[in-house]
Formats: structure tokens, sequence, C-alpha cells
């Protein structure tokens, strides 16, 4: 067993694919720059000097290099794309939704597009372009697997899992929760390492993960919001309130059974989302539930619907914490609201 940040596990998941199949390659924007700092946020670091052939820096062309991804993918390659921020998704959308999540479908399963995107998401006094949640945006596209760690552990399995797949999975990483250190430290960061074992393993990605048992309310949310539903369960404990956590994880495809089952046990729902809350994961996730429940009460908390703020106050305004979580959860319990 090893202590690890994501950004560590997630580094030696890249070098643990890279090495047990010749078809696994990264591409991206400084990601193997001689004495960089390993992309944006460490994740590469080092990697170029093992693998000098297989890490490949791009110019700033996203649609260019999601395409030299999804060509590569096409024919017989693995690659795992690395994306700066993730709001730079935007700029790559044909290559992604038009070809990679659709060219299975439309030659009848005889093309495959095993490619994985990684893109760090989450409001970190970046400003607008730099900040978004970005998992709203990709859920609903046919063809994409999407799932979104809030720990070592599962970045690790879960990133492993996605390169064996032959499906396009986007793996969402909220730029708090890498632990990354030195100069790419981020203020405010959220402890999200995890005992790594030594051997190998994957995680589902298609699986939710209850983090804590409960039987009154269950608090839904992945990301740094998975940390906020925990904190949110044990508070509530204090009060009295057994509520139950669970990092969602996996947000397509759902993992409706462990949800419907929680829900089912609770009766209340809480799901909390950073993102505006309308149009969101938590939208669908609360539709998916009262279509098999009626008579659920379900609420959510996420961000206001604006663009992300850059002035630290606002910021911190706009993103939810675990304040608002208790206080949704206590109204659930106590009847309040709906």
């Amino acid at each position: 067993m090893r202590r690890q940040g994501i950004a560590e596990a997630l580094r030696d998941a890249i070098a643990e694919e890279m090495e047990r199949d010749p078809c696994v390659f990264c591409i991206g924007e400084d990601i193997g720059v001689p004495g960089g700092w390993g992309g944006a946020f460490t994740v590469t670091l080092g990697l170029e000097r093992k693998f000098p052939d297989r890490v490949i820096n791009t110019p700033i062309a996203e649609l260019g290099f999601f395409g030299v991804a999804t060509g590569a993918a096409i024919m017989g390659m693995r690659p795992i794309v690395d994306v700066q921020y993730g709001d730079f998704l935007f700029l790559a959308s044909d290559q992604i939704i038009n070809n990679a999540a659709k060219l299975r479908y439309m030659s009848g399963g005889q093309i495959r597009t095993p490619m994985v995107m990684r893109a760090p998401v989450g409001a970190t006094g970046r400003g607008a372009q730099h900040a978004q949640n970005m998992e709203r945006y990709f859920t609903g596209v046919p063809g994409l697997k999407v799932v979104a760690p809030s720990n070592a552990y599962d970045a690790k399995g879960l990133l492993k899992a996605a390169v064996r797949d032959d499906n396009p999975v986007v793996v969402f990483e909220h730029k708090l929760l890498y632990g990354s250190k030195g100069a790419r430290a981020e203020p405010g960061a959220v402890d999200a390492t995890s005992d790594i074992p030594d051997g190998d393993y994957v995680v589902q990605l298609d699986k939710a993960s209850v983090m804590r048992k409960g039987s009154e309310v269950s608090i839904l949310g992945w990301l740094l919001t998975a940390h906020f539903a925990l904190q949110a369960a044990e508070q509530l404990a204090v009060e009295g309130i057994d509520a139950e956590a669970i990092d969602v994880r996996a947000l397509a495809p759902l993992d409706l059974s462990t949800l419907v089952a929680s829900a089912r046990k609770t009766g209340r729902v809480l799901i909390v989302e950073e993102g505006p809350k309308r149009g969101g994961v938590g939208a669908e996730i609360a539709a998916s539930l009262c279509e098999r429940l009626p008579g659920l009460r379900v609420t959510r908390v996420a961000s206001a619907d604006v663009p992300v703020p850059f002035a630290p106050p606002l910021e911190n305004a706009y993103r939810p914490n675990v304040v608002p979580v208790v206080a949704a959860a206590r109204s659930l319990c106590r009847g309040v609201g709906s």
C-alpha cells in the first residue's frame, strides 16, 4: 500500500497501462516538456523520460489533436487525451460528439474508438472560461461513457478501466482534488488521498459507491461534492439524522440500481452538484429516480445559474459547500420544502 493523491495515482495508472499495452499513448498540450510541470496539473510529470515516443506534445489546437486521437483509436491504438482545462472540450466537441461517440454505431460495430479524454474541471480562481463543470454537456451524448472520481483509489482504477474499454470515455477530474505539489498546489485543495494497492486493479465504469450508510436521507455527489455529501452526513449524524452518502462517480451510464435502492430505503434524496442547477446532471438523476419511485422527495443544491465568477468572494458564493447541503438535508428530514 502507498498513500497517494489523485495526480500521483493517475500518473501511475497511465505508466502502468503504457507498460502493459504498447498501443497506449498520451497526447495533449505541454504534457511532456522536459523540465516542465507534466501538463497543467503534474499528472504526466516525468512520463516523457520513460516513454519518449509515446508522450506527444501538441500545438494549442484541441480540435486537431482530438481528431488525431480519434483516428489513432480507429486504427487500433488507445490514446489518452489530455485537455488542459475541461472548458476546452468545447473546441474539440465535433470530434468527440460526431466522430468518437458515433462511429461504432454508424459502422454497425465494425469501428471502435477506444480513447480516454481527461479533463480538469471546477471553480479554482481562474474565471469563467477555465472553471466550468462540463459534466452536463457530455453525459447526454450517446456513445460516451463519463466518470468523475472523488479520490485517488477511484481515479486510478477508473482510468485503468477506461483505457481498457472499447468505447470513448471522458474522465472528469476536479482541480481541488489533485493533490499536486509545489508550483501546481491549489489553494483550498481538499484531501482526496487514498491507500493505493501495489497490485493491478480496476474500478467499474458503471458503479456508484456508498461512502456512508444511512436510513433517513440519501445525499448524492461526485468529484468535490462527494466530499461535501460525506461531510454533511457526518455533521447530520451529530444531530441525530442518519444520512446515507453516495459518490455517484459513474455519470454515464448512471448506476441507477444503487441510487434507486438508496432512495427507496430513505424516501428522501438530496443531490449536490457543482455547476448551475438548470439542466444539470442532478436534474437527470432526480427525474430518473422520480420516474421509478413516485412520491419520492427530492431536492438539489447546486451553483447559481451564472457563469463562474472570477473574484474569490463571488466564486465562494457561487459554488455550494457543506453548509447549504446540511441545511437542505435537515429541511428534507423535517418535512420543510420539497
